[in-house]
């Protein structure tokens, strides 16, 4: 029996009815009909609230759906075939992507179910039949076959799109209606088609010219990806039209060199000149391979509009830049558009092996949405080579596109043929349109080929011998192209010989330009967010800072963070905590969060922003910060630095996602474009930055000796040995001052609220920028011994060494220097055996090494004959390595644990035993590791 035989006795009217009583209870209908609508479920598009939850919102209502009058006795399988069509119309959309034209040089792989008429209950013989199904694509009751043509044409050309996973029913509707003007097909006049073209030449040709220039010279040439050129003009000139005003953009080398010229306007004198391996005309930096610099410029589009494009220089860690310049693009909003994200666009150029390999791209994806880190939606291109080095894309991912991290915030991917430059074009457009209306991410996976080896010297064929036969039998982008035209009549036949003539020329007269020229000109990125900013060398980092302060100012802020809102309601312990601040200044004992505070209070009176970020950083991990405090009903945040009197500057903080690397490149980013912000990142334990090493060793250490860049980045670690276990303990403090020289950064180590305070606002008080490393205690921010005077706060300045003014110089015969939490246990342990004879130098900054300071403090000790660092870490760590490369002063000896290789023993016990040994060879010479 027909299980549909119900219906032939209904009216189609009846069934609108019966369907909406069904959407609102389905427990309230007959459970047959109950059963039947559920079958039609398949053609309802179903949807995620933010909370979540499911809700389903129709294609079209049955009665919109069933609207032609039909025979009663018909009506079941005249449904039936509706819904069917309503199945097929949501197998397009789903998975129209997995059976597209996009790729121009291999097979697509097999996929299943197809999108064969069978795979829906459907055959042929329906090809004619009119479907009033089509009304949910937005057209008239049409046949079968249109149908499947406009579904073709949308899903499965030379664009595939993936979007069916968002749970925003007003994006998906934003998407389709999109998708449906012109059937996702480009349309563009006359002029617009020979614009294409015209830099469609200019990256074939640049990638040409090089190759027979520099024959086997590296470049990573963009030939096989070459539509990005027309694409990225497309972008620029679009947006600039929408009203964005300045570009970020980050990229890998692939393709570095092409943009750089051909539409960041870089001068092809100074590209050669980088080829020619000439010497740079500065001393100060020693630059990077020509593939990993940057360049900002200020570019007049063709409609006149005056923007700012830049291109971030990054080193071979190929994602790394992903997070740098969402930082960077962050900056720029805050600093110049705070009411408006819009007006500034990142842009991030990614490898298909690099998106779907390195994790950072998780974490850069995982910031899009949160508020600290949000840039109002990146536009993501993948230069899709298929290939990475010479690894196969089969052997490079598990996912089915290199681009599937793109579902984890719901971005749209639309895959791309890189062949067909007006489809590349086109999707850019929709790419921007997408970002302007919804400030979210969205993708572009552009999808070609790779024509040389990984670099021009290598050979693909050891490794894919197949692929490289068709790739060197492949049309490049260009003549494809211009053939097209010239089969429209667009352009006659001499269009590109012309275009490549010119450029040529032009390019021959610059190389014989460059030549003649000695030096390599290197233009550092940002400059103009830089200016009145100098480069010091160690020695000027050396010279003082004046970091004093009114202190009738310190008097007003400390009155401010010191006083919670009368009329909200906080937890009594958060209330003491708040209060005690006020307490510990009048009694001038003040405390290492005090001192914190009044540092940023301080800094935000003289008109510098600040941002802080990091794992729980608004409370603090050691709740020692409390820069945000939560109202005990509500939640709401209280931010007591905001409501400080004549505050000139902004005070942002932001507790992170669980990232290390991610974040720290993004708040790299940030100082980078904004040096009047004092930008921290605090790490929840020191050694947890070992998750951000790359971004340590390739940009913080040596962004300046590499691209010219200053950052004044400041990174807080929490550092000291008190039985914590090795993960705990030590924020590995070796590998810094490893990577420390010259005048790359500040290494410091303090002892003193005070001397914090006055380090903070060093960074902000000096007419350069270097990065900081802190050493930041845990048990000193309660300890009672570690507290400053107000005195010492408001008119002291940052020591770099301590002298021991607690002996009598002449008396001391053992001379002991240290740095950090040590010296208190040092000062305890004198202390108990009573030793008048011994002195305890504290280095509180490491680098630059204060030399001048020390040998002073050496004179002042004229019988002492025992010198000892002395450090609370194992020999193998610490600061021991560094100080026998840079402490010749005296000859000295070693007080510390043996080597380990673990930072300490997980055993409380015995860990206080190996701590207590370190003490004991500090004051008895004859114990030795």
């Amino acid at each position: 029996m027909d299980r549909f035989s119900f219906l032939n006795a209904a009216h189609t009217e009846f069934f609108a009815q019966l369907y909406d009583q069904y959407l609102e209870n389905p427990d309230s209908v007959e459970p047959s009909w109950r059963s039947f609508f559920q079958g039609f479920d398949f053609g309802m598009e179903t949807y995620n609230d933010e909370n979540g939850a499911q809700y389903s919102a129709p294609a079209a209502s049955v009665s919109s759906v069933v609207s032609t009058p039909v025979d009663n006795s018909k009506i079941s399988e005249q449904l039936q075939k509706e819904f069917k069509v309503l199945k097929l119309v949501e197998g397009y959309r789903s998975r129209g992507h997995l059976f597209t034209q996009t790729n121009p040089v291999r097979d697509r792989r097999s996929f299943t179910p197809t999108l064969d008429l069978e795979t829906f209950g459907l055959s042929s013989a329906d090809l004619s039949t009119v479907f009033d199904a089509a009304k949910v694509l937005g057209l008239q009751p049409s046949s079968l076959a249109q149908i499947i043509e406009h579904l073709r044409k949308i899903y499965c050309q030379h664009i595939g799109v993936e979007y069916m996973y968002i749970r925003k029913p007003e994006i998906v509707e934003w998407i389709q209606d999109k998708l449906s003007i012109n059937e996702n097909q480009p349309t563009f006049s006359s002029e617009e088609k020979k614009g294409i073209l015209n830099k469609l030449n200019q990256a074939v040709s640049f990638e040409n010219f090089l190759h027979t220039k520099y024959v086997g010279q590296k470049r990573f040439s963009l030939e096989g990806g070459e539509t990005i050129i027309p694409a990225l003009d497309a972008l620029i000139e679009r947006a600039a039209e929408k009203g964005v005003e300045q570009f970020v953009m980050g990229m890998a080398h692939r393709g570095r060199l092409n943009v750089l010229a051909n539409i960041f306007g870089k001068s092809t004198q100074d590209i050669f000149g980088e080829f020619d391996g000439k010497d740079y005309d500065q001393e100060y930096f020693d630059g990077d391979v020509k593939y990993h610099l940057g360049l900002t410029a200020d570019k007049v589009t063709k409609s006149g509009k005056k923007i700012n494009i830049n291109l971030a220089p990054n080193p071979s860690h190929l994602e790394t830049v992903g997070a740098v310049i969402e930082g960077i693009t962050r900056a720029k909003q805050d600093k110049y558009y705070p009411n408006d994200f819009s007006k500034v666009l990142p842009i991030a150029v990614h490898g298909d092996a690099a998106i779907a390999g390195q994790g950072i791209l998780y974490e850069i994806i995982q910031m899009a949405q949160l508020d600290g880190y949000k840039t109002g939606g990146t536009i993501h291109i993948v230069i899709n080579n298929q290939v990475g080095f010479t690894t196969n894309y089969l052997d490079a991912r598990s996912s089915t596109y290199c681009t599937d991290v793109a579902k984890v915030t719901l971005s749209p991917v639309l895959h791309v043929n890189a062949d067909d430059a007006e489809s590349v074009v086109h999707a850019i457009q929709f790419a921007l349109d997408f970002r302007m209306e919804f400030g979210r991410d969205v993708f572009i996976d552009l999808l070609g080929y790779r024509k040389y080896g990984h670099n021009e010297g290598d050979e693909p064929r050891f490794t894919q011998p197949v692929l490289y036969k068709i790739i060197a039998k492949h049309q490049n982008p260009r003549d494809i192209y211009a053939e097209k035209l010239l089969s429209q009549g667009v352009i006659d036949g001499n269009l590109v010989k012309t275009l490549e003539k010119e450029y040529k020329e032009d390019l021959d007269q610059n190389l014989e330009a460059s030549r003649k020229k000695e030096l390599t000109v290197i233009t550092p990125f940002m400059r103009n967010e830089w200016i009145g900013f100098e480069q010091v060398s160690d020695k000027g980092m050396l010279e003082k800072a004046n970091t004093k302060v009114e202190r009738a100012t310190l008097d007003s802020i400390i009155k401010t963070v010191s006083n919670l809102p009368s009329d909200k309601k906080f937890i009594n312990k958060i209330t003491k905590i708040v209060n005690d601040r006020q307490t510990v200044y009048n009694n001038d004992a003040v405390d290492w969060g005090t001192a914190e505070t009044l540092a940023y209070g301080t800094l935000l009176t003289e008109g510098y922003d600040i941002r802080i970020s990091g794992q729980d950083v608004e409370r603090g991990t050691f709740s020692h910060r409390h820069a945000v405090v939560k109202v005990e009903d509500s939640e709401e945040k209280v931010v007591l630095l905001n409501n400080i009197e004549n505050k000139k500057g902004n005070f942002r903080i932001y507790n992170s996602f669980l990232s290390e690397y991610g974040v720290l490149g993004f708040d790299y980013g940030y100082a980078l474009a904004n040096p009047n912000a004092l930008t921290i990142w605090e790490a929840q334990f020191g050694d947890f930055s070992n998750g951000a090493q790359i971004m340590i060793d390739q940009y913080i250490s040596c962004g300046e000796d590499k691209w010219n860049n200053q950052n004044g980045l400041v990174m807080l670690l929490p550092h000291g040995y008190e039985g914590q276990g090795a993960e705990h303990s030590s924020a590995r403090m070796e590998r810094y001052l490893q990577l420390c020289a010259r005048h790359n950064m500040y290494v410091a180590d303090c002892t003193t609220p005070a001397n914090f305070f006055h380090l903070l606002r060093r960074q902000m008080k000096t007419t350069y920028r270097k990065p900081l490393v802190v050493f930041s205690p845990k048990s000193l921010l309660r300890d009672p011994r570690c507290v400053s005077t107000v005195d010492e706060i408001a008119n002291g300045e940052f020591q770099e060494t301590i002298d021991d003014n607690t002996v009598n110089k002449a008396d001391v015969k053992t001379l002991v220097f240290c740095t950090g939490k040590f010296y208190y246990d040092l000062t305890a342990e004198r202390e108990n055996n009573g030793r008048k004879d011994v002195a305890i130098v504290r280095i509180e900054q490491l680098f630059p090494l204060p030399v001048d300071q020390l040998k002073a403090i050496i004179a002042l000790y004229p019988n002492a004959d025992d010198y000892v660092w002395a450090q609370e870490e194992p020999k193998n760590m610490g600061a021991y390595s560094f100080m026998l490369m840079n402490f010749d002063l005296v000859k000295w000896r070693l007080a510390s644990l043996k080597a380990y290789s673990a930072p300490a023993s997980g055993s409380y016990t015995r860990a206080k035993r190996r701590h207590a040994d370190a003490i004991k060879m500090v004051f008895d010479n004859t114990l030795f590791r």
